[in-house]
């Protein structure tokens, strides 16, 4: 069985939905703790011809709370509805803005302000639309010893999960040892997305913004097609 482990990412670049893609398991840690200046909650889109970002704004809180213990702030329904607006204006002369938009006012608008279970909606969103399968599995339903850390945790959850086959995105490579993978009877892979390139408005090509702007251009066949540009090595 193939498995990847990944941070919940708020409408990440096609590279996260290609893993997906590429395994029978996702697990996706909801027990760690939130890290700024990341990509759980903000992502980038096309701002006139250049890369911008958007934002789910945050209630403040404890720095070291969590993923699954932080909240949306109070001010997000009225925040969301400027990111919907601010979006459908950047991208309303897109080929697949009427079948796109929609979705992303869906993703927005889920009522619940956890974190967590927001941005998990949003992958589930985006999944179904895309046709993928592979079946999501939350960190912390998994009993393990979750004080763990990084290749220790990444091997004690496949153990569990009974996972032969170990894919983790290629920035991983310094991180994680494919000999203690083996040692463990865990083949170890890394998935290494080929170079993706579509029409942005006829303008220079900006590349790994938010899957918003591959959907935005790309059929959902064109998309499918995508999500196959990859290696593993």
């Amino acid at each position: 069985m193939k498995a990847a482990i990944m941070q919940p990412y708020f409408l990440p670049y096609i590279g996260y939905f290609q893993l997906i893609n590429a395994v029978d398991v996702f697990v996706i840690y909801d027990n760690i703790e939130y890290t700024k200046k990341g990509w759980i909650n903000r992502n980038r889109i096309l701002i006139n011809d250049k890369e911008g970002y958007f934002t789910l704004p945050l209630k403040k809180d404890s720095d070291y709370l969590n993923i699954n213990q932080r909240e949306l702030a109070a001010s997000y329904n009225k925040e969301n509805a400027k990111i919907i607006r601010k979006i459908a204006e950047l991208y309303k002369k897109a080929p697949q803005y009427k079948f796109i938009l929609p979705l992303i006012e869906r993703i927005f608008m889920f009522d619940n302000r956890n974190v967590f279970n927001f941005i998990f909606n949003s992958l589930k969103i985006i999944c179904e639309y895309l046709e993928i399968q592979t079946k999501f599995v939350i960190s912390s339903s998994i009993v393990i010893d979750h004080t763990f850390k990084s290749q220790n945790k990444v091997i004690a959850i496949c153990e569990k999960l009974k996972v032969t086959n170990y894919i983790n995105p290629i920035g991983g490579q310094e991180l994680y040892d494919k000999d203690v993978f083996n040692k463990n009877g865990i083949k170890l892979n890394f998935i290494k997305a080929h170079t993706i390139i579509y029409n942005q408005f006829d303008n220079d090509f900006i590349p790994w913004l938010s899957i918003i702007d591959v959907l935005m251009f790309n059929s959902i066949e064109e998309t499918k097609l995508l999500l196959n540009k990859y290696e593993l090595v």
